[in-house]
């Protein structure tokens, strides 16, 4: 592994294992709130068009994060199970500052989502620990176990320096948070679930990816997509292959965690989605593999499994595989994904009605 893809990973364990996943671009919907009690507001930036524009472009990539994860909740939760050496007890939210936004957005993050030099709670995931415990967005983190967190540009670093040895030995962690100008006491119960992180592609390409660690669904993709379901069946076959280990075993890991990397930007660069990206066509028999557990997921988390093969069907049709930067491409044995899912869903069918485990 070299240097950068172990840098790439601890970033990345931090994010995921203690906050559930990163997302690139998700604020806060809520209101803004006032910052913690002694923390510095930063000054209000002078609202240009550009500005404007750019706190635009963060709402509208927001709520396609929050989509996110709202239909990704029960999948990583209910197949802790199912994940095997990735499942981790999590805390089950999302946090970020202003300097999580790059550049201009920096700025536009102040204005979109009021936010300043601590972190402020951007998700929670549903079923989770913290969304039991009553943690909201927009919420203003404190501290954790009794330990500041520290505001400023290595927030989110510091904060997972503290997080990581509490959650590793607690069943809880008690947090200090600011909600409206008032602090308030928490207790977070840890969350067992499936510890990859759920990331928005900021492209129109219709695809997904998975680099082991993180399942990427870019925005074409989403609006690709006419329901929760059919973004539940996407979703699922990501986690499916990280599971079973498909971007190591095609060594695929770098260059899909490339354009991972690349495409959580604000600005993404466009030239790295030219052609297939360097990615191998994922072979039949391991899509196939990934499309027979995706079922049995799916059906764990409460998601309707009739539509899953009618769904890549559609996919298919519509952006077939000489859409080199479309999923297809990626995955091109379309009959054999086919019959695997088919095979699955009557699997699974079967041990509904004889009262048996979701276990493939």
């Amino acid at each position: 592994m070299s240097r950068i893809q172990s840098m790439r990973r601890a970033a990345l364990g931090t994010s995921i294992a203690l906050l559930l996943s990163a997302c690139a671009t998700r604020g806060p919907v809520a209101p803004p709130v006032t910052q913690a009690p002694g923390a510095q507001l930063p000054q209000a930036p002078v609202l240009t068009p550009q500005m404007a524009a750019a706190a635009d472009t963060l709402r509208r990539m927001a709520g396609m994060q929050e989509r996110l994860y709202k239909v990704a909740a029960p999948l990583l939760i209910d197949n802790a199970e199912l994940c095997k050496s990735h499942a981790r007890n999590l805390l089950g939210f999302t946090a970020k500052n202003r300097y999580s936004y790059p550049g201009d957005y920096n700025e536009a993050a102040h204005v979109a989502f009021g936010m300043g030099e601590r972190l402020q709670v951007t998700e929670v995931l549903a079923g989770s620990g913290a969304a039991k415990a009553g943690l909201k967005v927009g919420d203003v983190l404190l501290s954790a176990g009794g330990k500041p967190l520290p505001p400023g540009r290595h927030a989110l670093s510091g904060a997972g320096a503290i997080f990581g040895p509490l959650v590793a030995s607690q069943a809880s962690l008690p947090f200090t948070i600011e909600r409206n100008g008032s602090t308030r006491e928490l207790s977070i119960p840890v969350t067992r679930a499936c510890a990859y992180g759920i990331e928005l592609g900021n492209a129109d390409n219709i695809n997904s990816y998975a680099d082991g660690q993180r399942v990427m669904v870019t925005r074409g993709m989403i609006e690709f997509t006419r329901s929760d379901d059919e973004l539940a069946y996407v979703l699922a076959t990501g986690l499916a292959h990280n599971v079973l280990g498909h971007a190591t075993a095609q060594r695929n890991t770098a260059t899909i965690g490339s354009i991972i990397d690349n495409l959580i930007k604000v600005k993404p660069d466009d030239s790295m989605l030219i052609g297939s990206g360097g990615i191998k066509a994922m072979p039949a028999e391991m899509d196939a593999s990934a499309d027979r557990l995706a079922v049995y997921m799916l059906a764990r988390a409460g998601y309707d499994i009739n539509g899953d093969d009618d769904f890549w069907k559609r996919l298919a049709s519509s952006v077939p595989a000489t859409v080199l930067n479309g999923y297809t491409a990626n995955h091109p044995a379309v009959d054999a994904r086919a019959t695997a899912i088919n095979k699955a869903i009557n699997e699974v069918k079967a041990k509904h009605a004889s009262k048996k485990a979701l276990l493939p």
